[in-house]
């Protein structure tokens, strides 16, 4: 199977069984990270000033999830329409050629 053909049918993997590809590809690049996943001494020292900031005027910031939400409610709308996309349309049609449904997998 080439790299075309492969890419070409992730799309159509369940959710499981693209996780199970990615623990794969994880697992064979666990070596190469350039970095090894450790942060650097900037980017340590950047959290430290951030959390001694968040620490002194703890006023001026929010939660995560109060964040998330407002990300979500000024996002989710604009860009993706989820309170004006209509639902999307399930059909028996069958596929184009060449194609599979994930249930086909």
């Amino acid at each position: 199977m080439s790299k075309a053909e492969i890419i070409e049918e992730l799309p159509l993997l369940s959710l499981e069984e693209r996780r199970e590809v990615q623990a794969r590809l994880d697992e064979l690049e666990e070596g190469e990270w350039l970095d090894g996943g450790e942060l650097t001494g900037a980017e340590k020292a950047a959290i430290a000033a951030r959390l001694e900031e968040c620490e002194r005027n703890p006023g001026a910031f929010i939660p995560w999830a109060e964040a998330e939400a407002r990300l979500k409610a000024r996002f989710s709308e604009r860009a993706f329409g989820s309170t004006s996309c209509p639902q999307r349309r399930t059909t028996s049609a069958k596929p184009p050629s060449g194609m599979r449904r994930a249930s086909q997998v």
